[in-house]
């Protein structure tokens, strides 16, 4: 990684991230996990205060050491231990049919290939086990798909995330039928970077 992205893009995210519309989408996809819980994109542990007291455990997936150590700051004294599970989703060192749940929060965006992310995702859970999802993406408008196209150009210079890649085709496209998905701007934010997918899915097997 470069300077750019390991000092300053986690602390412009952890500083960006945490809007009071972003922390009720967080909280939302919080809302029901419990047991051993598998998040990829972990981040500086923005979700970490909305976790359920079900949870028994995080096994985080971060490749910024610089994001993990805002992290630990936050989640200092936590009841929920927080396990690191490697930097990339994309290849995870973990067993299959590990995890109770899986957790991601505008994650989807920046892994060079997802699907390939979200299969390994699906590897690991259990069967029936749910991933809670908040990404944003593809907006249905064409006239603001057109900036999303127009921002990746920006974005790819500074290492960033697409704008306008289609969450449920990925999701269903790496094995999981979409349980459930609410597509919505987010208040607050520019219409090509706040078109947001909510999200469960569910691997394949009983609940």
């Amino acid at each position: 990684m470069g300077f750019f992205a390991e000092q300053v893009r986690p602390r412009l995210l952890d500083a960006t991230m945490r809007t009071p519309a972003m922390l009720a989408a967080r909280a939302r996809a919080c809302s029901g996990l419990s047991g051993d819980v598998l998040e990829i994109g972990y981040g500086s542990g923005l979700n970490h205060g909305h976790l359920p007291s079900a949870v028994r455990g995080v096994w985080a997936v971060e490749p910024s050491s610089t994001a993990l150590r805002i992290a630990a700051g936050r989640t200092a004294g936590s009841g929920v231990p927080v396990i690191l599970a490697g930097d990339d989703a994309q290849s995870l060192d973990l067993p299959d049919a590990r995890f109770d749940a899986a957790l991601s929060t505008w994650t989807l965006c920046g892994i060079p290939d997802p699907v390939r992310a979200l299969r390994e995702v699906a590897r690991v859970l259990r069967p029936g086990a749910a991933l809670h999802f908040v990404e944003h993406g593809l907006a249905p408008e064409e006239s603001v798909a057109r900036w999303q196209r127009r921002g990746n150009r920006f974005n790819r210079n500074l290492g960033g995330c697409l704008l306008d890649r289609d969450i449920p085709a990925l999701v269903r496209a790496a094995g999981f039928p979409v349980v459930e998905v609410r597509t919505h701007y987010l208040p607050g934010a520019p219409r090509a970077v706040g078109c947001t997918y909510e999200g469960r899915a569910r691997t394949a097997g009983p609940a």
